[in-house]
C-alpha cells in the first residue's frame, strides 16, 4: 500500500513538474493561471485516492479516524486499519531417570500461539497445547488443550478489559512458564501441587500499569472443583479447564506486580472462591495467598517464592466424597509451600551463548494442617534439592540438566530421587 501511496506521489509531482515547466516556456500570464489552476485540481484528486488508500476520510489525518491513533498504545496497527500478528510457540523435550527405574524420553509439550490484532484497541491471543505428543482419550496417553483465548480492550494504560479462556494470575510459572524462562527440566514443585500450574480457565477481568512500577490484573474466573481435590496433588485435579464450567460462584483472583527498582521483580496474587457446587450442603471455600520475586546482580540471578492454601470445610468434604467413592482423599485444610533458587551465569558477556549453574531447595506440604479427626499422611510432607545447569547456545534455546534429591517425612514411603535432561526453545 505504502508503495503504491510513494508511485502516486510521485507521478503527481512529476506531472506539476512538468506542467510548471512547460507553461514557463510558452505560456502567457493568464494561461499560466489556468494552468495553475488545473493543477491544483489534480492535487486535490491526488490526495483524495491517497486518502482513499489509507482508509480516512477527506480532509482528516489517518489518526483521526475511529479506532486510530492512541498516545497509550502506539503501535504499527495505527497505520493500518488491521495488523496480524505472527504465530508463537514453545515446546520442551525430556528424558527423566527416577533411581531405580528406567529411563523415559516424552516429547512434554509442543505449543502454538496465534494472534490477531483487530486495530490498536482490540487484541487477541491464544495458546494451544498438546502434552505427550499422542492424545487418545483422556489424559492416559496426552491431552490436547486450549490453555489461552482472550480478546483484549485497550481502553487506558492503567485500566483495560480481558475475557475468555485466561491463566489465573497467581505464582511465579504459571503465566510466566516457557522452558527457558526458569531452570530446571520439570516446573518447580511448589507450582505443580501447591499451585496447581498450568492453571487456567474461562474468566473476565481488568489489568493495566498504574505507573511507579506497578502493574496488576483483577479477574472473575470459573471457581475450583472440589470433587477433584486429593491428599498428594492439592488442588491440581480440580482445575475445570473451561469445559461447561460452573459459574455458579465465580472465583476473584488477582495479581500485583512491583518493577520500580533495577534487576528487581517483586509480585503479591491471591485466588478465593466456594468450590462446593457440586455437592448439597457441602460448600469449600479455597483461599490462596502468594508472594514471589526476582533480582538480578551482576551474573547472579536470584528467585523465590510462597505459597499457602486454605480449604474450609475440608473434613465435610472428605466425608462427602467417602460416601460417594468409598474412600477418603485426605485432603488438608492447609497446603503450604516455598522454594529459594541462586543461579550464576559463568561466560563472559562477550559469547553469544550462555551457561547457569542453578541450586533450588523446594518445601512442599499438601498435608500441612489437617481438619479435626483426620491425620496427615507423611509421605506428601516433601523437600527438594534440585541441582543443575542451563546451557543457552542462543538466548531462546535452554539445554537443560538437572539432578533431583527428593525427601519426605515418612519412614515407611521413600521418596525417589531423579536424574533428568531436557531441550526447551521458544519462538
Amino acid at each position: 500500500m505504502l508503495t503504491m501511496v510513494n508511485m502516486r506521489w510521485s507521478l503527481g509531482y512529476c506531472i506539476i513538474l512538468a506542467s510548471i515547466l512547460t507553461g514557463e516556456a510558452g505560456a502567457a500570464g493568464d494561461d499560466r493561471e489556468r494552468r495553475i489552476e488545473e493543477l491544483e485540481r489534480r492535487v486535490q484528486q491526488l490526495e483524495q485516492q491517497i486518502q482513499q488508500l489509507l482508509g480516512t476520510k477527506p480532509g482528516t489525518k489517518p489518526e483521526d479516524k475511529p479506532g486510530g491513533k492512541s498516545e497509550a498504545y502506539p503501535t504499527e496497527a495505527e497505520r493500518t486499519p488491521e495488523m496480524r500478528l505472527p504465530v508463537s510457540g514453545y515446546m520442551d523435550f525430556h528424558f527423566n531417570k527416577p533411581r531405580g527405574e528406567p529411563g523415559q524420553l516424552d516429547f512434554h509439550r509442543f505449543v502454538l500461539l496465534f494472534g490477531h490484532s483487530f486495530s490498536d484497541r482490540i487484541k487477541f491471543w491464544s495458546e494451544l497445547e498438546v502434552e505427550h505428543a499422542f492424545v487418545e482419550g483422556r489424559e492416559e496417553k496426552g491431552e490436547l488443550e486450549l490453555e489461552q483465548a482472550y480478546l483484549d480492550f485497550l481502553v487506558k494504560p492503567y485500566f483495560n478489559l480481558r475475557g475468555g479462556m485466561l491463566l489465573a494470575p497467581v505464582g511465579l510459572i504459571n503465566e510466566r512458564h516457557e522452558p527457558p524462562s526458569f531452570h530446571g527440566v520439570e516446573r518447580p514443585f511448589v507450582d505443580t501441587v501447591i499451585l496447581p500450574s498450568t492453571w487456567f480457565d474461562t474468566g473476565v477481568g481488568v489489568f493495566g500499569d498504574l505507573g511507579r512500577g506497578l502493574v496488576y490484573k483483577a479477574y472473575l474466573m470459573s471457581p475450583l472443583d472440589a470433587t477433584g481435590f486429593s491428599a498428594a496433588e492439592g488442588l491440581r485435579e480440580g482445575r475445570q479447564k473451561g469445559f461447561q464450567s460452573s459459574w455458579q460462584n465465580p472465583a476473584q483472583t488477582g495479581r500485583l506486580e512491583y518493577h520500580g527498582i533495577p534487576r528487581l521483580a517483586l509480585g503479591a496474587s491471591f485466588w478465593r472462591g466456594s468450590t462446593g457446587f457440586r455437592f448439597r450442603g457441602v460448600n469449600p471455600r479455597v483461599k490462596v495467598f502468594e508472594i514471589d520475586g526476582r533480582y538480578r546482580l551482576g551474573r547472579f540471578d536470584f528467585r523465590g517464592e510462597y505459597a499457602q492454601v486454605a480449604i474450609s470445610k475440608a473434613g465435610e468434604l472428605n466425608l462427602a466424597l467417602q460416601r460417594e467413592t468409598g474412600v477418603s482423599p485426605n485432603v488438608a485444610e492447609r497446603l503450604r509451600g516455598f522454594y529459594f533458587e541462586p543461579a550464576v551465569r559463568v561466560l563472559p558477556r562477550r559469547f553469544n551463548r550462555d551457561l547457569a549453574l542453578f541450586a533450588r531447595y523446594e518445601n512442599f506440604d499438601t498435608q500441612n494442617r489437617m481438619p479435626r479427626g483426620f491425620l496427615p499422611l507423611k509421605q506428601f510432607d516433601r523437600s527438594a534439592w534440585v541441582v543443575g545447569a542451563t546451557y543457552y547456545p542462543e538466548p531462546d534455546v535452554a539445554v537443560k540438566f538437572d539432578y533431583t534429591f527428593l525427601r519426605n517425612a515418612s519412614s515407611v514411603v521413600k521418596a525417589v530421587n531423579s536424574l533428568n535432561f531436557g531441550i526447551g526453545w521458544w519462538f
